[in-house]
């Protein structure tokens, strides 16, 4: 079977069969008639536990749920190994290559040369950079360019050594460069554009509204596969590290788009990450599906979507250091797998991607968790903990864990209580992974399970996960409207009489406040 070849109709029959047999068994009945399911349903991997336990399927079920996994381990092969798994755009996506040297095809090992040889560029910039005046360093990325970092350098504050100050922009609008130029020294400043084609809106904006502040002053630094568009832009040629066609934005935290998350922590912490990441990927590639992790994960994924109908999926982080897990997870879950068109051009028959989204706990506890346990619809949830904090305070973190731990068993088993509305069904099926301790080698293997996860998911529903042609539309139309707003079209040229009339409001709007 081909990573393209669509699941028989029949199998999604089957799993639906299941789910229809196990409807009437509450978690809370799962779990007491099969007393076992606490350590059967459960794997860890290095620094991670994972536990399934408190998901709506018994061994039954689970069993064809993994006689979807035939599939799964040549099509990992064919990952590492560099064939063309990204379809429509005939390239491989070899960012598992930018930090383990599992591939065997010729394609994974030039890959792998060129990570390695781009990786000692990197340390030699890190070294440059601690040795010089610079006291600030200023990441202007979207998207992949700016939340795979971001998380890194947020998730991993107590690894920061403090030589620098990093900052991020990451947003067309410019108030959040309005707010960080009075805290910066231009001479003193290093500013890291990052864009694989250099032709990104946002960033070519920050970028160019940073560059003219510095004024020659500062460094100017570029991570892009458009090399000669960023010296064209005034990036010094041997300031520009490259990024390459076969890594996807939403999978290069691990390249050379790494740069700050090294300047912050320095390049024996992301060689960690990196480090963390290649242990699962060798996991996932080595391990029976029956025993493997991403496999596991993403089979669940498949029960809660298809076989349950189940729309959305929460991610809830108990560990206010991984606050921004959802936003990246968002991307690389939505952005890869938001398709219903498969690789062969034919309509999915099942629903994709859920709507993936979350906050951390306990503060989310008190916004939306009432809606989790008591509304209309069930929310499939992952909860991640966190076993040993950073921090000296041991009586906050148990009240964390407890939390953890209430919450999610509340989810799965509610409650009988007397009054209606105190009642609370239950049923909501969740997923614990638990990390150790959070640090670069263990948030390096969490973000590369999801990774293979979605990988996984992709080929269970016949889609391309390293394209995304649905983000081109917007920005093709939002380039056609500039002029509009620059004066230079009126807005009686735009085709849409929506945008026609709010685009009038607007500029009317503009001429009353000047």
């Amino acid at each position: 079977m081909t990573p393209t070849t669509p699941i028989p109709p029949e199998t999604w029959t089957s799993l639906r069969a299941h789910a229809e047999r196990t409807a009437g068994r509450p978690l809370s009945a799962l779990q007491a008639d099969d007393p076992a399911r606490g350590r059967d349903f459960a794997l860890r991997v290095g620094p991670l536990h994972a536990c399934f336990a408190r998901q709506r399927y018994d061994r039954a079920a689970r069993e064809a749920l993994f006689a979807l996994a035939a599939p799964l381990p040549a099509a990992f092969r064919r990952l590492f190994d560099g064939e063309r798994v990204n379809a429509s755009e005939g390239r491989p996506a070899l960012h598992t290559a930018l930090r383990s040297d599992l591939g065997q095809g010729a394609a994974a090992r030039a890959a792998r040369a060129e990570a390695l040889a781009t990786r000692a560029r990197m340390a030699a910039i890190v070294a440059e950079l601690e040795a010089s005046g610079i006291t600030d360093i200023v990441n202007i990325g979207i998207g992949g360019s700016d939340l795979g970092p971001r998380l890194a350098v947020q998730s991993l504050a107590e690894f920061d050594r403090g030589r620098f100050r990093t900052h991020f922009l990451f947003n067309a609008d410019a108030s959040g460069v309005q707010r960080l130029l009075p805290r910066l020294d231009p001479a003193r400043t290093a500013v890291l554009l990052v864009s694989k084609s250099f032709g990104t809106q946002e960033t070519l904006l920050n970028g160019q509204l940073l560059k003219d502040w510095m004024a020659g002053q500062g460094r100017l630094y570029a991570v892009t596969a458009a090399v000669d568009k960023a010296v064209a832009f005034g990036v010094p040629p041997g300031h520009v590290l490259p990024m390459w066609d076969w890594v996807g934005g939403r999978y290069s935290l691990w390249s050379a788009v790494g740069l700050c998350v090294a300047l912050a922590l320095g390049m024996d912490r992301f060689e960690q990450l990196l480090d963390g990441a290649a242990d699962m990927d060798r996991h996932v590639l080595e391990s029976p599906p029956e025993r493997n992790l991403a496999i596991w994960h993403a089979l669940t994924m498949v029960w809660n979507r298809d076989a349950l109908g189940l729309g959305t999926h929460a991610v809830l982080p108990y560990d206010e250091r991984l606050d921004l897990l959802p936003d990246y997870l968002q991307q690389l879950v939505m952005e890869s797998l938001g398709k219903t068109v498969r690789s062969d051009d034919s309509n999915s028959p099942v629903p994709t991607v859920p709507v993936l989204w979350g906050a951390t706990g306990t503060s989310s506890q008190h916004s939306f968790f009432q809606a989790l346990h008591q509304g209309s619809d069930a929310v499939p949830a992952d909860f991640i903990g966190v076993v040993t904090p950073a921090h000296g305070y041991p009586e906050s973190h148990a009240a964390v864990l407890a939390n953890l731990l209430a919450q999610a068993e509340a989810l799965a088993n509610g409650n009988d209580a007397d009054a209606p509305q105190k009642r609370h069904p239950g049923g909501r099926p969740n997923t614990m992974l638990l990390l150790d301790a959070l640090t670069p080698r263990s948030l390096g293997g969490l973000l590369a399970l999801y990774e293979h996860s979605v990988y996984a998911l992709s080929v269970l529903w016949g889609i391309n996960a390293f394209d995304q042609w649905g983000v081109e539309l917007g920005k093709t139309l939002a380039s056609g409207l500039l002029p509009v707003l620059a004066g230079e079209r009126a807005p009686d040229t735009v085709q849409d009489p929506v945008t026609r009339t709010l685009l009038a409001e607007i500029l009317a709007r503009q001429n009353l406040a000047r």
